[in-house]
């Protein structure tokens, strides 16, 4: 017995130390891999910067699920610092140009998309050249490319330029199919998120309003390469009527691109214009790395702060993950900002589509609080602030859109499936039941609704209407029925809301920010982001540690190999996951 013990607490012991010996090279070697991967990199004279944009662009730094472990995680650059570091090239004398070399625009929409071209020609402004080249541009690529100086196009490649479309499925024929029925309810005419599970088709309310802001959004669009190409927008439209620019001598034609050759032709380019022979090597310096050497900076070292809260996503009940808005996480972040006596003044950078009613309410009542305390806050709209976006923005002191901004869509809607033919009829399934009362047996998808249960939740959807109703009435200093007229889950366009009284002014984050220093009457400050992102760093240790869960390394997976696809997935599965009633966005426009 002595002798079992023995070999047994040294085996112990060994595999104790053993344990520490491999933590400890583990630890070496990631703090090795970590000390290489933030090395900042060297930018040399005469360099040009490269910009491919083929990567999806979160507005916040990093804020984008975990695509899983690797060994040297990219920091994913979010769309402000995007903007920072390219305005920091601008006015670095070592940075000569800008090489534009990309397929696909994976901003999100066509707001970012303006934040971003404003930003390229602010460069072109300072005396800087542009050259852009692709085998294939997408509507959005051209969009940024078309600010170039020289626009290059492979003499097999196409110009996607054809106008904008908005595509919604419907799910009702499907349902019925397989014996689902969707019984809903719903506040507001132009509340359309429901029409894909009732109508096989859009109802003449929601056709009107998608015309309507897709013309405001194309024209927007159109102008700004009519400024840049000298091209009327007249002609323009005509172009991608009959889709003129899909052959690159016709695009030539009409004035979309500048040169139809190769690669190395605007390569060629670039050497003649940064003054290098035929032969010498050009000096490229990716994003990421310039961005690595020369981050932008977040102001001044003062006492006094300017919080950005980036709000992107769908908003949904818990805590939530990286790209999402859950009201748990979202109001500690407001309380702590509340509670910091260094913080004079709010940004609130909303670029969401809507979601939980509940959430939402729960924002907006720690946002309440937190202008209550004294602090400006100021709302800085993205690609869309509309539904549960817009009932967080509504209470804010100044409201900034961009154009081509979607918002509004003040509505709410209930859904519960009734899947009984299914069970009954598909499967043999059947249920029988015993209650103390109408309501005893709860909401469930296995009986169709009673009459009582229809109307307590149509009184349900009607009186949160009222509230968020009451929301923007209290918020924007209008009555309420002046609310319900340009409500009813009408979708607006930026310029269209500053005409009703929804916003304010145009502008960016940086005029967003420019606001809340003023209202704060403050000069100099410094800016601090929320929410905290983790690092990849930090990323790779939940990795190992198991923390990040199998359905958002999925959804990672999917958004990066099938970025078509994704919205349509991360919709269905919002509406599946939805407790309460719901204020949301129907659709996606696609913008690549």
């Amino acid at each position: 017995m002595k002798q079992f013990f023995k070999f047994f607490f040294a085996s112990c012991l060994g595999f104790i130390v053993g344990s520490i010996i491999l933590s400890v090279i583990g630890l070496l070697i990631f703090a090795g891999v970590a000390s290489q991967a933030e090395q900042t990199p060297q930018v040399y004279s005469n360099s040009v910067l490269r910009l491919t944009f083929n990567d999806f662009i979160p507005e916040h730094t990093n804020n984008i699920e975990s695509a899983g472990l690797e060994l040297y995680p990219e920091k994913k650059l979010g769309l402000h610092e995007t903007i920072g570091t390219i305005k920091n090239a601008t006015r670095d004398n070592r940075i000569k140009g800008i090489y534009l070399e990309t397929d696909a625009l994976m901003t999100g929409g066509p707001a970012s998309a303006a934040e971003l071209r404003e930003t390229l020609e602010e460069f072109k402004e300072s005396g800087k050249f542009i050259v852009a080249y692709s085998k294939y541009y997408t509507q959005g690529a051209y969009y940024l490319a078309s600010a170039a100086d020289e626009v290059y196009i492979n003499p097999l490649g196409v110009i996607d330029f054809r106008g904008f479309a908005a595509q919604i499925p419907f799910y009702k024929n499907m349902l019925d199919k397989v014996g689902v029925e969707m019984q809903i309810f719903y506040a507001g005419q132009y509340k359309s998120a429901t029409e894909p599970y009732r109508l096989t088709k859009m109802s003449p309310q929601n056709r009107f309003q998608v015309r309507q802001y897709l013309n405001g959004m194309y024209d927007n669009f159109l102008e700004d390469i009519s400024d840049s190409r000298a091209v009327e927008v007249k002609e323009l439209k005509r172009v991608a009527n009959n889709f003129l620019a899909s052959k690159p001598d016709q695009a030539l034609q009409h004035k979309l691109v500048d040169v139809v050759g190769y690669k190395d032709e605007a390569m060629a380019s670039v050497r003649d214009r940064i003054g290098l022979d035929k032969d010498e090597k050009i000096r490229f310096i990716s994003l990421s790395t310039y961005n690595k050497a020369n981050p932008p900076r977040k102001g001044d070292y003062s006492n006094g702060r300017i919080a950005i809260v980036y709000a992107e996503g769908g908003i949904i009940d818990g805590y939530g993950s990286n790209g999402s808005i859950g009201d748990k996480r979202y109001m500690k972040v407001f309380n702590d900002i509340r509670k910091d006596d260094r913080v004079k003044a709010v940004v609130l950078r909303v670029n969401s589509p809507g979601g939980s009613s509940l959430s939402a309410e729960n924002m907006h009542h720690a946002l309440s609080r937190l202008k209550e305390s004294g602090k400006p806050i100021v709302v800085s709209m993205g690609d869309y602030a509309a539904s549960a976006g817009y009932y967080i923005a509504c209470l804010a002191d100044s409201i900034v859109a961009q154009p081509s901004t979607l918002t509004g869509s003040i509505g709410v809607f209930s859904m519960i499936p009734n899947a009984q033919q299914l069970l009954n009829d598909k499967l043999g399934i059947n249920f029988d039941t015993v209650a103390t009362g109408d309501f005893a047996a709860g909401l469930t998808p296995f009986y169709d609704l009673t009459p009582k249960e229809e109307r307590w939740f149509q009184v349900r959807t009607e009186e949160m209407y009222d509230l968020f109703l009451g929301k923007v009435a209290e918020g924007r200093n209008m009555t309420k029925n002046e609310v319900h007229k340009i409500a009813q889950g009408r979708v607006w366009t930026g310029e269209e809301a500053l005409e009703i009284g929804l916003v304010d002014q145009l502008g960016d984050l940086d005029k967003a920010v420019d606001i809340a220093a003023r209202l704060a009457d403050m000069e100099e400050y410094r800016i601090k982001e929320y929410p905290f992102i983790k690092s990849p760093w930090l990323e790779i240790l939940d990795e190992l540690q198991g923390k990040n869960e199998t359905d958002i390394k999925f959804q990672s997976y999917l958004k990066s190999q099938w970025p078509d696809i994704y919205p349509y997935y991360n919709h269905i599965t919002a509406i599946k996951d939805a407790k309460g009633p719901q204020a949301r966005l129907p659709f996606f426009i696609p913008f690549e």
